[in-house]
């Protein structure tokens, strides 16, 4: 059985997590604003949970429908086919949110969509109170434009959540964004890879999960691994999949950080994720930092100013970065930062730039070839 299934992405980062969803072979796969929606059978759901890199989590469309009104939205979910899915013992909590749109109370939304299940459920199972005992089934809700779509989870905690970093520093950077980092650095695993403001070390850690190939959803439990319609054999044999696809090698990827807290941490992140062998952490000053000779990628996060150091400070460092690396060769550099006058402070201009979102930030990746 196929299903309809949905990819939210961070902004940006929808081509990339659409190309990635063809590699794994899913099939029409299309982007839009902040997702991408595909066809995929219990399989592909185990598939892209364990193997996805780039997107925030799996949810299965149940249905979508005009919601301009309450009445809309209690008939339109009362129609959807839950009993599919929800156990008569199932726990079903409700999440979501509402753009531009005439129903923008999402505690009302919430209540109202609850209801419906639970009418729709009760009609099918003859019983008025569900103890929602059993499996967890998120269902998410999203009305943008008097439009619904309701989904059904299948990740539950985030595919950026891999489990890896229970502790960061200041202000991390998502893993999924690292890793979209990583893929637009095409590292591969042959070059030399620098971060020399590494902090809790989130992007080092992605390109050497890159570089091995190794699924980054491996060492956790996702949502629908717990529910009885998806044979848990499946998940086993993905993961065996998975595994036996890692590469081995000798690799040179470096993170430094002038904060030996940091290092602390990043070093301590790189072993849970397995990499801590092929990756070399060290407490340096990030223009002091030694280049060794190219070819290399350097791809880093300086601080931009809003949630480390002040503006200024975050401009000087530019600068300095600019004088750094402006002599070096065979490097490819890759840049994220927040402030519209980067180039002029790092004192070059980008070969290309893309934009993408640190959380809320709107940043722009600045690439020099």
């Amino acid at each position: 059985m196929k299903y309809n299934l949905t990819v939210p992405c961070l902004f940006g980062l929808e081509g990339l997590a659409a190309d990635e969803l063809r590699m794994l072979g899913l099939e029409d796969v299309k982007t839009e604003n902040g997702r991408v929606n595909f066809r995929g059978s219990a399989r592909d759901i185990a598939l892209v949970n364990i193997c996805l890199r780039t997107g925030e989590r799996l949810l299965l469309l149940m249905g979508e429908f005009e919601a301009k009104t309450f009445d809309n939205l209690f008939e339109g979910v009362k129609a959807l086919p839950w009993e599919e899915f929800l156990t008569r013992d199932a726990a079903f909590p409700v999440k979501g949110h509402s753009l531009n749109s005439g129903l923008h109370s999402i505690p009302d939304c919430q209540r109202i969509i609850k209801k419906a299940i639970v009418t729709r459920l009760s009609a099918k199972y003859r019983i008025l109170r569900f103890p929602e005992t059993g499996p967890t089934f998120q269902v998410r809700f999203s009305i943008i434009n008097d439009r619904a779509c309701l989904y059904l989870d299948t990740t539950g905690v985030g595919l950026h959540k891999r489990g890896y970093r229970p502790n960061t520093n200041t202000a991390p950077l998502r893993e999924t964004l690292a890793a979209a980092i990583v893929k637009l650095c095409r590292y591969k695993g042959r070059q030399v890879f620098l971060d020399p403001f590494c902090g809790s070390g989130t992007i080092v850690i992605e390109a050497a999960l890159a570089a091995l190939n190794r699924a980054p959803g491996l060492n956790r439990n996702f949502m629908a691994e717990a529910w009885p319609q998806l044979d848990k054999k499946l998940w086993s044999s993905v993961r065996q999949e998975a595994r036996a696809k890692e590469y081995s090698g000798q690799y040179r990827i470096t993170g430094s950080d002038i904060d030996p807290s940091a290092i602390d941490i990043a070093r301590d992140n790189a072993r849970r994720a397995g990499v801590s062998d092929i990756i070399r952490f060290e407490v340096a000053d990030a223009f002091s930092v030694k280049i060794p000779e190219g070819p290399g990628i350097l791809a880093t996060n300086p601080p931009y100013g809003e949630r480390l150091l002040d503006i200024g400070e975050a401009e000087l460092i530019y600068h300095r970065m600019g004088k750094r690396l402006s002599g070096i060769e065979n490097w490819k550099l890759y840049i994220l930062s927040s402030n519209p006058d980067f180039e002029m402070h790092f004192g070059k201009t980008a070969k290309k730039r893309r934009k993408l979102y640190n959380g809320m930030i709107q940043c722009q990746l600045y690439m020099y070839f």
